[in-house]
């Protein structure tokens, strides 16, 4: 799979016209999404996201209606390393 891309559209006509006249080739028109990528064009630019990858994989998992909670850490907390008491090795 090959994708085209650039602002002179007279430039990808002339190389899908090249592409066609030597090689078996399809052209599906606009990329939309592709391997979980969304792809978003207009004519001044393109935005990609992967919003629909992350809605899939939470409905895909059924976390997609949990409500999110308040951790229970105090903010601002600094955590340094060799400070307080290990937990006991439990053997895991």
């Amino acid at each position: 799979m090959i994708f085209i891309t650039s602002n002179d559209q007279e430039d990808i006509k002339d190389l899908k016209q090249h592409l066609f006249n030597h090689f078996l080739t399809k052209d599906f028109g606009l990329l939309c999404y592709f391997l979980g990528i969304e792809v978003a064009q207009s004519h001044e630019d393109s935005a990609i996201s992967q919003r629909k990858y992350v809605l899939d994989i939470l409905k895909e998992t059924w976390i997609l209606d949990c409500k999110p909670v308040d951790t229970s850490i105090e903010p601002n907390v600094k955590l340094l390393h060799n400070q307080g008491e290990p937990y006991p090795n439990l053997g895991r």
